[in-house]
């Protein structure tokens, strides 16, 4: 399996790190290695010293496709949960300013916690979709599916031009504003729809 990223999906987020908004989607990857399941802890890694969360949506791929239509989209995915994708900022910062690509500063091991998935009737309506997280009980990011600039269906559209989606990717949809860092000690909660679905804890 594999984990693709959408970075810049939600202008107040682009507007807090200085990004212009994208035409189109833009995305990454991560590796298998790098999801962590279970409520397992986020061990801080060694070779950073300025890890953000990015709390987001995540899709679950159902089954696989490439040049999906858009019209079609809402088929591939099969369950939503909420992710975090964990950033080393500084070292993100010194490969932005070298013009080097940045894996190192999203994929490394176990930089992206996921919850269990939530099947797609349980939602009213997929583009109102509220989502967020809590740091050591403070509410830090606040989201909802309908402030994105690219929907599920065209960012599994755009995607799937250019990589064929398998069943069991994870899909991870943009974060809103509200990043910021970890220390170690801390506890992250994500919950969709009030109801708490991933719990992290900083050691």
């Amino acid at each position: 399996m594999k984990i693709i990223c959408i970075g810049r999906n939600y202008s107040e987020h682009a507007k807090e790190l200085n990004n212009p908004l994208p035409a189109e989607p833009v995305f990454f990857m991560k590796p298998e290695s790098a999801q962590l399941r279970n409520n397992l802890p986020f061990f801080y890694p060694e070779f950073s010293k300025d890890i953000h969360y990015e709390v987001e949506l995540v899709l679950h791929v159902n089954k696989v496709g490439r040049n999906i239509q858009e019209k079609f989209a809402h088929t591939y995915f099969d369950g939503i949960g909420v992710g975090i994708d964990f950033t080393a900022r500084d070292l993100q910062q010194k490969a932005k300013e070298k013009g080097l690509p940045w894996e190192m500063a999203k994929a490394f091991d176990f930089s992206a916690p996921v919850s269990s998935f939530l099947p797609l009737d349980l939602f009213a309506n997929l583009n109102n979709i509220s989502f967020g997280l809590f740091k050591n009980g403070e509410l830090v990011q606040n989201g909802n599916s309908k402030d994105m600039i690219f929907s599920f269906n065209t960012i599994i559209a755009y995607v799937s031009r250019f990589v064929t989606l398998k069943q069991g990717d994870y899909i991870f949809t943009g974060t809103p504003a509200g990043v910021g860092p970890v220390k170690i000690g801390d506890k992250l909660e994500a919950f969709i729809e009030n109801e708490k679905l991933l719990l992290c804890n900083i050691r």
